[in-house]
């Protein structure tokens, strides 16, 4: 574990073997569960920032699916950066095994867990080679709604930060022409820490709540028009209706001599 010399908190330990595992578990299961997973091409260039600076996410939390997700896109966006991200306490407690894969427990809603937050997540990012994931809606939100604060701890540590950048994600979770959804994310136009040295927490509030909210509505407006076109698929999952009625849907096809085609549409294929 590393130490952060202007905190008593620790980085948390995340088991390397476990993680491993983890990831070889993960990607099969997504593929199972989604017709894809796809990025808007216009953000491809908004996630290379630089290595051994502090990196925060900042995502919506649109459902149950958020933490594999965000571990997957992790992997994909930043290789060589370790995933962390906190979570309730009382749900760590439930779940131990997180512990191991980069989540840390935060005690909501007092000041004391709060505290305990940034020392946390301040010892993290002093390690320069982690990516810390936020949801700071603090809920499951829908993606539409766009009227809740922001807790307020993320603006917290950006106040108190001297370096670093803060990428916005959205993503959604949609039905287009196939069984199964598409996951669709978008990353937001960085936020150099650096460029910021006068801001005050409110000021970070601010900004990162216009750019959170500006990103998911660049997002929603190519899922409303089923764009395609504006999405780069990085996996690609389960195709067609199901095991019995795809069987039948060969054999016809082999009768008929013509090509069987698992997927009902074209998109993101």
């Amino acid at each position: 574990m590393t130490s952060n010399a202007s905190d008593d908190a620790m980085r948390p330990d995340v088991s390397g073997w476990l993680s491993r595992g983890f990831h070889r578990f993960l990607t099969p299961y997504l593929r199972r569960n989604f017709h894809s997973i796809a990025m808007m091409r216009d953000s491809l260039a908004h996630a290379a920032v630089p290595e051994g600076e502090p990196l925060i996410l900042c995502a919506n939390h649109p459902s149950w699916w958020d933490p594999l997700t965000a571990q997957f896109l992790n992997q994909h966006l930043f290789p060589t950066r370790q995933f962390f991200a906190p979570i309730d306490a009382a749900a760590l407690e439930q779940y131990r095994v997180f512990a191991k894969l980069g989540f840390y427990g935060v005690k909501l809603h007092s000041s004391e867990g709060a505290a305990a937050f940034l020392k946390q997540s301040r010892a993290i990012l002093h390690s320069g080679d982690a990516a810390l994931w936020l949801t700071p809606e603090g809920r499951f939100a829908d993606v539409r709604d766009h009227s809740a604060v922001l807790m307020p701890g993320m603006a917290h540590l950006c106040a108190r930060m001297q370096s670093g950048y803060v990428l916005p994600i959205a993503i959604e979770y949609v039905f287009w022409e196939e069984r199964l959804p598409e996951c669709l994310f978008r990353v937001g136009e960085p936020f150099r820490i650096a460029d910021h040295p006068q801001a005050s927490k409110m000021d970070w509030q601010t900004r990162l709540t216009e750019r959170m909210r500006e990103n998911q509505s660049v997002l929603s407006e190519r899922v409303i028009a089923r764009d395609s076109q504006a999405f780069e698929n990085i996996l690609s999952g389960a195709r067609g209706a199901g095991f019995v009625y795809d069987s039948m849907r060969r054999i016809k096809a082999l009768v008929t001599g013509r090509r069987f085609k698992a997927s009902h549409g074209n998109k993101l294929q």
